[in-house]
């Protein structure tokens, strides 16, 4: 080989190797995050704004119920992978806090990591062309006649936490023989619709999401009912703890809330 051709051949594989460096540079990080399906949608949201504010990044979703969520953190902790299906865990956000909170006990997750992107409250609904209507639960107590729709308390999360909420308030006495039982979030709002209710109680998260079909009334406030937090905490063997803290903070950010606002849940 004449020393003309060493040399192209040398510039040509600088060329070829510069161009492997800029390709494996521009290779998206992966941040994996364990979700339970009941905040698939505002984790994901947060993802893709995520995503948007950082180009670099891509966010994938292991979409797991909670027991099984809790099931799954621990396989992976007690064999030594330390991953979730093909790639390793960043985060966690169950559905539930007192879940993340049991979690953080047995250190699945690193304490002081936990970030709250949003809060869930019940909201009083009512069909959308209904112009008159009671906006507290308080007013649906003391207007004699009014039936109120709630879920299963003994089958659904949903249930259990109006029956809480009533209890709380002390309504049961004054709503006794006008409640009335649906199965689920879904039934609720078929028995408000088809006029077996009067009114009903959903998360305000869900009502957003049917209002084409019904309005929120009033969201339930009282010094005696707490709303619901979401939150999202680091996983302890996290692969990379720099980007787990980008978006825990991202979280806590203006875009972060507006997006959880856009999708009905309440922010900071």
């Amino acid at each position: 080989m004449t020393r003309q051709a060493r040399g192209l051949a040398l510039i040509v594989g600088f060329v070829a190797a510069l161009g492997s460096g800029v390709a494996m540079a521009r290779a998206p990080e992966q941040l994996i995050i364990a979700v339970s399906p009941s905040v698939v949608e505002p984790v994901a949201a947060l993802g893709r704004a995520f995503e948007a504010a950082h180009p670099h990044v891509r966010v994938h979703l292991h979409v797991d119920n909670a027991l099984d969520l809790r099931r799954t953190i621990a396989a992976v902790h007690n064999d030594g992978r330390h991953g979730v299906g093909t790639g390793a865990v960043h985060l966690i956000a169950p559905g539930d806090d007192e879940l993340l909170e049991r979690l953080e006990q047995r250190y699945y997750v690193l304490p002081g990591t936990r970030r709250v992107y949003a809060f869930t409250r019940l909201a009083l609904v009512v069909p959308e062309s209904l112009a008159d209507a009671p906006e507290s639960l308080e007013q649906v107590a003391r207007t004699t006649g009014v039936r109120l729709a709630v879920a299963d308390p003994q089958e659904t999360d949903l249930g259990w936490r109006t029956r809480q909420v009533l209890q709380a308030l002390g309504l049961l006495p004054a709503l006794e023989g006008r409640i009335d039982v649906a199965a689920d979030a879904d039934a609720v709002l078929d028995h408000v619709l088809k006029g077996q209710a009067d009114v009903g109680l959903l998360f305000n998260s869900d009502a957003a999401r049917q209002r084409d079909r019904v309005r929120i009334a009033g969201l339930v406030r009282h010094a005696a009912v707490a709303p619901v937090p979401h939150s999202v905490a680091m996983d302890r063997f996290c692969p990379d703890r720099r980007l787990c803290l980008e978006f825990l903070a991202f979280t806590q950010s203006t875009a972060a809330q507006a997006v959880i606002k856009q999708l009905g849940y309440e922010s900071q």
